[in-house]
């Protein structure tokens, strides 16, 4: 890997250059930004201006709400939400697009995301290929660290007419587009031997909304595995880490509708519904849990899931279950749940997809108590 230190982070030719070799030996842009030592909004950065190469990107205005929002026009489009370890990939209509503040919703049937824009630095208008290979152009956004928030590509149903005149009227060719450098957080939560866990756990359980689990969170100064472990045995249960795999088996078997989360710094993209054709995926040494959908991808690194929970929230719906994991650096890398909408109790088909899971756990505990 290139170290950060050399000529590389400042000769936008090299950066090209050896981003170039790294694509031509298989590697994915993300993968490829990262072995030569940079982010890939740096490496997207270095590819703006006139010069010879096959990926192109040209900078956008940074009025997200307003471009997100003419997306409807262009029809479906396929979005891109990814983290370290997982990529959820949904097709569909931009629909319902709005903010508070720096907050946004896109509430439509299959496009449904989260959108948090203080976290949205620069978005580019990237095309890859030349002449005949060229690839259809692409938006991809990032924060201000170069990891990509978000990512929105055309699909055969895309209207690419629309699709071009949009790209058309929202690039800024003028605009410097810049990075920082990785920064450690300043914020540490609370040690768990600090925290009244009594207290914790009876305001867990005065929960009426799962949305009062992150102010809960930020009034203990936890975060999300500190919090399960004060109340683990109650509402918070470890399970193995094939559990994501067999409960994605389970619901394709039965057609249980469920919701996965995946989050990015700036976007939390969510599907429900259905899963049919889940494929578990051994590729140069990685194992890959993938869902395989018409209008729904997954790809998941199951090698890389340090720790699973199943979680039990109270709401005044009854109680509210998730299925969490996390890699080893304490990442969430994804999140289900059974279909549902406020003002509906929870399915009890998604808690019998759960119940295996417990079940196996509480063995295995029995196992090694008695071992």
């Amino acid at each position: 890997m290139i170290q950060s230190e050399t000529l590389i982070d400042r000769d936008p030719a090299a950066i090209r250059k050896a981003f170039a070799e790294a694509r031509a030996k298989g590697m994915r842009a993300r993968d490829a930004a990262l072995h030569i030592g940079l982010s890939e909004g740096a490496v997207m950065a270095a590819h703006t201006g006139l010069h010879p190469a096959s990926l192109r990107c040209v900078p956008v205005r940074r009025e997200w709400l307003d471009l997100l929002q003419q997306l409807e026009a262009c029809g479906p489009l396929m979005a891109l939400t990814r983290n370290e370890s997982t990529v959820h990939e949904k097709t569909g209509v931009y629909q319902n697009v709005s903010a508070t503040g720096t907050v946004g919703l896109a509430l439509g049937p299959d496009i449904d995301l989260r959108l948090f824009f203080n976290q949205w630095h620069a978005g580019f208008v990237v095309t890859e290929g030349s002449g005949e290979a060229s690839q259809p152009s692409s938006l991809q956004f990032f924060n201000e660290t170069g990891v990509a928030v978000h990512k929105v590509y055309p699909r055969p149903a895309t209207d690419l007419v629309a699709w071009e005149q949009l790209l058309n009227r929202w690039v800024d060719p003028e605009q410097a587009v810049q990075f920082g450098p990785v920064e450690a957080s300043v914020s540490t939560p609370s040690a768990a031997a600090e925290v009244d866990a009594v207290a914790f756990a009876d305001a867990w359980g005065a929960m009426t909304d799962t949305h009062q689990f992150f102010p809960l969170l930020r009034r203990f100064g936890l975060e999300r595995q500190q919090a399960f472990r004060l109340v683990e045995g109650q509402y918070a249960h470890r399970v193995p880490n094939s559990a994501m795999r067999s409960m994605l088996l389970a619901a394709s078997l039965d057609g249980t509708p469920i919701m996965v989360f995946v989050g990015s710094p700036g976007c939390i993209q969510i599907h429900t519904g259905p899963v049919q054709r889940v494929e578990p995926m051994e590729v140069r040494g990685a194992t890959w849990l993938n869902v395989l959908d018409p209008g729904f991808n997954l790809h998941l690194r199951e090698d890389r899931i340090d720790t699973s929970w199943v979680v039990e929230k109270p709401t005044d719906d009854g109680v509210v279950t998730s299925l969490e994991l996390f890699d080893a650096a304490g990442d969430l890398m994804a999140m289900c749940f059974g279909a549902r909408k406020p003002g509906q109790p929870e399915l009890q088909a998604w808690r019998d997809l759960l119940q295996p899971l417990l079940e196996t756990r509480r063995d295995s505990d029995h196992l090694t108590c008695n071992g």
